[in-house]
């Protein structure tokens, strides 16, 4: 139900999904471009509209009663992005404790430009040793899609340009917003 629900709302609103990577059973999910908060909806649906589940990670401020439920029930993993945490290391214990778990990050980390890229998405799946799916919303094609499957070698720079690259010709709602 929840997935004919959401393929309903995409195609209502002119949006369809693009999927060129396997269902995994364990992945990060690397989301971009994100400039506005449409791209968690969008992105959402997508995903339950595929019939795939992801967590994502959201920042603790939007954790307040009621729409703290909410969040924990799709998913949800408040952020302390003021406090210094080992969060890598909390998330790469939820892969080790689960025999499923994918989760979404946007690698910006914020809806404003941001021409450095956190990479805390990456050493996630290099910890946890998962593959990091290429995710994007493409707004010009109204489109949404799960391009590649990425294995991070641990070259960070080679690996975080080839990550890059892959947003090319990607278009967010806020064009000016989106930094590679």
């Amino acid at each position: 139900m929840k997935k004919k629900f959401a393929r309903f709302l995409l195609n209502l609103f002119g949006w369809k999904t693009v999927v060129n990577v396997p269902d995994l059973d364990k992945c990060v999910i690397c989301v971009a471009p994100h400039t506005s908060n449409w791209d968690f909806i969008l992105g959402k649906l997508a995903y339950i509209s595929i019939g795939r589940q992801a967590g994502f990670m959201i920042k603790k401020e939007w954790f307040f009663f009621p729409l703290n439920l909410i969040f924990r029930s799709m998913g949800g993993i408040p952020v302390y992005r003021k406090k210094k945490t080992d969060l890598t290391d909390q998330v790469v214990d939820q892969f080790n404790k689960r025999d499923k778990f994918c989760i979404a990050i946007t690698p910006e980390a914020t809806r404003k430009r941001n021409d450095n890229w956190k990479k805390g998405f990456y050493y996630i799946a290099l910890k946890a040793n998962v593959p990091i799916i290429l995710a994007y919303i493409d707004y010009k094609r109204k489109e949404i899609g799960l391009k590649k499957v990425f294995y991070p070698t641990g070259n960070i720079e080679p690996d975080m340009k080839i990550i890059k690259n892959a947003y090319d010709g990607v278009t967010a709602l806020h064009p000016e917003n989106f930094a590679k």
